[in-house]
């Protein structure tokens, strides 16, 4: 009677133990599937971002680009042209960054680094543990009592 008892046990348990597995396998492939649809959302907010800055900066640099044409005939100064080159450089970088390839281009560097230069990734003193950060809390904490 034991033994068949014992058997049941053994096979509820072993089906639990496998629920479980399942359970937590499903689970993490749902935060990795929700961490990865957040980074996708992120990096199209940021592209959008830029795409509106463009726009708005695209009108500043076309008035100021007429505004400074205009002084630098009448006054017969080409040297009011200087703030042109900086600004070109601005708006060429934001138009590289929301319908050009700069993306791509920052993706496959960011691999590059990934692949050859990991060890600059590495974290100062090491990654973080638990033993760590709880020494840290229990620093800081004021209501800590040590047993």
């Amino acid at each position: 009677m034991g033994f068949i008892f014992s058997k049941s046990m053994n096979e509820n348990m072993k089906s639990q133990q496998e629920f479980m597995l399942m359970n937590s396998r499903l689970q993490l492939e749902r935060q990795l599937l929700m961490h990865n649809q957040m980074r996708e959302r992120q990096m199209a907010m940021q592209i959008a971002w830029s795409r509106e800055f463009l726009k708005y900066f695209g009108v500043f640099f076309g008035l100021s680009a007429v505004g400074l044409t205009a002084g630098a005939i009448k006054k017969k100064k080409p040297g009011l042209f200087l703030p042109m080159v900086p600004l070109s450089f601005i708006l060429a970088y934001q138009y590289d960054m929301g319908y050009g390839s700069l993306l791509q281009r920052m993706k496959g560097e960011a691999e590059n680094i990934l692949d050859t230069d990991c060890s600059m990734l590495e974290m100062p003193k090491g990654p973080l543990t638990f033993e760590g950060l709880e020494k840290a809390r229990r620093a800081q904490s004021k209501f800590f009592i040590e047993r």
